[in-house]
């Protein structure tokens, strides 16, 4: 197992809210390895001092309870140095005399990705060394191509990991459990009995403190491209044969590849963006989008996103693929549901209105749930409706925990792999080009409403 974990841009958000944390339940679980160091390297005018004075205040917050009893364990492995992360020279002198592997983990924005990628390619790392990126991996199809080739001229493919913290969360990787080791699930699970799947996270949470970030990215960009269309790939996906790195990225993306691209024409009629306006959520009044701090409004960027999609094969022909997400929404909605269709005859009453089931898979909390039809109670007749459901403990490790230690395992399983990253920008380009020409409206919506349009 890798010993060292330099982090690009240590000093920013991810790495305190996320990969210190991370790190932190590691240790607890007795996963780290013996002499595992953090090396935190960013522009920052910090020394190692004042980075664990910040990681430390990070790790007291409200939710980090849980790793209360490692703290002073892990702040002790930290060490900081400020360097341009651009730059050969600097990058080489943080490092000093690392001849073992170690796991490069690039938390930057995506526009300093590719002169980092070449610096971190310059100092000729040591054989077994792992870079990591977060998403979004490129900007637009063309950049991740151009990304994809910078990346593979220096390191193996095996080497780099495109990680989605989606893919760590446990009910997510429950799909896998759901459909392939469930014999009741896979004879309905395609166009004959399924009538529609939507997979949706709407958000009471609004811009306000990642303004300036997402004025840049937008919602489509921030989680369809990559969130949502990862959980289509596992819902869509076929039976797997083995469960192995190779099999299951080969089948997500011959999901990915079979999904058609919108043409213009179509992004009008099947793609909804909008924007939150002045509102409240709760008793709180919120900000409108366009006041929040580094929004300019010339961008028109969407805070709410929703794309139907369709899958070109046998299994999912005709079965309309609803991904939508969206900030400042009135409720939270974290789920996949799967809608059958109705059973074609029923032999009750005029009166009986049975509702199609679904399959909720529910992703924030955990829980799965099915409705099903039954008799009223003492009413041969008529039907009604009750839910079959289960909630998950959550797992040991938390999604970037789980994630981080397939990395320095060197398992790729659950990382994007190069063509299903370009995979996912081909689906979602032809509706960026569209809304970038200002050609689909972008629909104002009260903060704590149902959005621009409900389902």
């Amino acid at each position: 197992m890798i010993q060292t974990l330099m982090i690009l841009g240590a000093s920013g958000d991810l790495t305190s809210r996320f990969l210190i944390p991370a790190i932190a339940r590691l240790d607890q679980a007795g996963k780290l390895p013996e002499g595992f160091r953090v090396l935190g390297v960013a522009q920052d005018d910090w020394n190692t001092e004042r980075f664990r004075g910040h990681l430390e205040q990070k790790l007291a917050a409200p939710g980090t309870a849980g790793v209360a009893g490692t703290r002073e364990t892990i702040l002790g492995r930290v060490d900081y140095r400020r360097v341009d992360v651009t730059s050969r020279d600097e990058l080489a002198r943080a490092l000093g005399n690392v001849t073992n592997p170690l796991v490069a983990y690039l938390a930057l924005p995506p526009g300093l990705f590719a002169p980092s990628i070449e610096s971190l390619a310059a100092l000729k790392l040591p054989k077994g060394s792992k870079v990591v990126l977060e998403k979004p991996f490129g900007e637009s199809l063309e950049s991740a191509q151009a990304l994809n080739r910078l990346l593979h001229e220096s390191f193996p493919e095996r080497d780099v990991f495109r990680l989605d913290h989606f893919l760590g969360k446990q009910t997510v990787q429950n799909i896998l459990g759901l459909r392939f080791a469930n014999r009741i699930f896979e004879p309905v699970w395609n166009t004959h009995h399924i009538e529609r799947v939507e997979i949706i996270w709407d958000e009471t949470i609004t811009a306000a403190g990642r303004a300036s970030f997402y004025d840049v990215t937008g919602a489509l960009r921030d989680m369809v491209q990559n969130h949502l269309l990862q959980l289509l790939a596992l819902i869509a996906m076929e039976p797997l044969h083995a469960l192995d790195e190779r099999t299951l990225r080969d089948h997500k993306v011959a999901v990915l590849r079979a999904v058609r691209r919108l043409a213009p024409h179509e992004v009008l009629g099947q793609t909804v963006r909008g924007r939150y306006s002045r509102g409240a959520i709760g008793n709180e009044e919120v900000t409108p989008y366009l006041k929040e701090e580094g929004v300019q409004a010339e961008r028109n960027m969407e805070t709410f996103a929703q794309v139907t999609l369709s899958i070109d094969n046998w299994r999912w022909a005709g079965v309309p693929f609803l991904l939508r997400t969206g900030k400042a929404l009135g409720r939270d909605r974290r789920e996949i549901a799967i809608h059958f269709k109705p059973v074609p005859h029923l032999a009750f009453g005029q009166e009986a209105q049975p509702i199609p089931n679904v399959l909720n898979i529910e992703l924030d909390p955990d829980r799965i749930a099915l409705k099903v039809n039954v008799n009223e109670p003492g009413d041969l007749c008529n039907l009604d409706q009750v839910e079959l459901d289960t909630r998950f403990q959550s797992g040991a490790l938390p999604a970037y925990a789980r994630l981080l230690l397939d990395v320095l395992d060197g398992d790729p399983t659950l990382s994007i792999r190069d063509d299903e990253a370009e995979e996912s920008w081909r689906i979602v380009e032809p509706i960026l080009q569209v809304w970038n020409k200002g050609e689909a409206p972008l629909v104002d919506y009260p903060a704590g409403s149902d959005g621009p349009i409900g389902i």
